[in-house]
């Protein structure tokens, strides 16, 4: 079974259908197909925002995801607010990344830096050492050394939202 590969004619004539449809909620079984880079390209998709990821962070994901949850829906500059005075080791991970993102929604995708916030927030599992205590009458206990990988999505926000 082969996908439909749009044409640059076809998408510039059906633009505003397309982006309509992939912009709308629909169901884990009628998933849209993917669009191609060329295809993404050409309809402009994800110039609209400025992201920016991290993996093998050292810090297990659940430590991570008690300073995002300050900082989810939040404008840029108090999240990094926020995050400056936040005692915790994640703070400098995620203010780091807050940067990173915000410099690539400015810079790539020529975005207001006032306008944006923090859309998403994403923390899931890295990979996971594992190593070995040694305990009484020759067993061992084992620990977990959890790392993270984080995703931030940075958006303009609308003169209407708040």
């Amino acid at each position: 079974m082969k996908t439909k590969v749009y044409s640059k004619q076809e998408l510039q004539e059906r633009r505003e259908e397309i982006l309509a449809a992939y912009r709308a909620p629909h169901k884990k079984n009628k998933k849209l197909r993917v669009l191609t880079k060329k295809e993404r390209k050409e309809l402009g998709i994800g110039k609209d925002c400025g992201k920016a990821s991290i993996k093998y962070v050292r810090i297990a994901p659940s430590k991570v995801n008690i300073v995002a949850k300050l900082i989810r829906g939040k404008d840029l500059r108090e999240a990094k607010a926020i995050l400056q005075y936040t005692p915790k080791a994640a703070a400098p991970v995620l203010l780091k990344l807050l940067n990173s993102a915000a410099a690539n929604a400015v810079n790539n995708n020529e975005l207001n830096e006032d306008a944006l916030f923090v859309s998403e927030l994403t923390i899931g599992p890295g990979p996971t050492m594992k190593r070995w205590l040694p305990r009484g009458k020759g067993s061992a206990t084992p620990i977990l050394k959890r790392s993270s990988r984080i995703w931030v999505v940075l958006r303009e926000r609308e003169e209407g939202d708040k």
